[in-house]
């Protein structure tokens, strides 16, 4: 089975991201690394049961912190939370595309749909100057983060322009060339960031995301050899022998 078609046999809301709540401590070490204080105005786009703005407002004392999600149970769910806190934050039921964050500092965003993302990319660029997007694990399209804690991405208004892709992977990786170490070492990075301490499946998640990120890598040009290393050759094999998974025609 080719990787997409095993994707495809996933609940969407898994692989969009819908279903994925962050963990408390990711989205404190998130507002720390965008500096997040009280002067800010946080908008979490597809903020689902609201946690994020109880942390915004209770730890780092917020100006103010919205919520918008277009899981009504979700935001009704989020509305309980934040009253069970004594916690007064404004959620909006809504798809992110119709909503209005004009006020916004600072905008966590993370999806992984390419029609959202470009679609948003539009409102983002037109938001006022020095207004913080925070994205996970993927930049905005054709855009160099101005900062990088990785998985975390930061990205101010007006965005930086990349040139290309490799452009783009090497401000996000900050090495000359991608091995088959540093991709193990950010997909890892990735894992423990979102996933659960005691989660049974992150050996597999980093094994797959650290292979694409090298197969990536090397089809950007940017892998330190054009030659399969025999950890990555190992890796494939093993995808494929024990889970019926295959990666090879992923190489161009």
């Amino acid at each position: 089975m080719k990787l997409e078609e095993y994707l495809n046999t996933l609940p969407q809301e898994i692989i969009t991201g819908e279903s994925v709540e962050l963990p408390e401590r990711s989205l404190k070490d998130i507002f720390k690394f965008v500096g997040l204080g009280e002067n800010d105005i946080l908008y979490h786009l597809g903020c689902g049961k609201g946690e994020s703005l109880t942390i915004a407002l209770k730890n780092f004392g917020v100006k103010k912190a919205v919520g918008i999600d277009n899981n009504a149970e979700k935001i009704s769910i989020a509305g309980k939370n934040l009253e069970e806190n004594d916690i007064h934050a404004e959620l909006i039921n809504n798809d992110i595309r119709n909503a209005s964050f004009d006020d916004a500092t600072v905008i966590l965003f993370w999806f992984t749909d390419e029609e959202i993302i470009e679609h948003m990319l539009s409102k983002f660029r037109n938001l006022k100057d020095g207004c913080k997007i925070i994205t996970i694990w993927s930049p905005l399209p054709n855009c160099i983060p101005d900062k990088v804690e990785f998985p975390y991405l930061l990205h101010k208004v007006p965005f930086q322009e990349a040139q290309s892709v490799k452009e783009q992977l090497m401000s996000i990786f900050g090495v000359k060339c991608i091995d088959f170490i540093t991709a193990w070492e950010f997909a890892e990075r990735y894992t423990k960031a979102i996933g659960s301490p005691d989660a049974e499946n992150d050996r597999f998640l980093t094994i797959i995301q650290s292979v694409i990120i090298w197969i990536n890598a090397r089809n950007q040009g940017v892998s330190c050899t054009k030659e399969i290393p025999e950890s990555v050759s190992t890796y494939m094999s093993i995808l494929k022998r024990f889970f019926g998974l295959d990666v090879g025609h992923l190489l161009k």
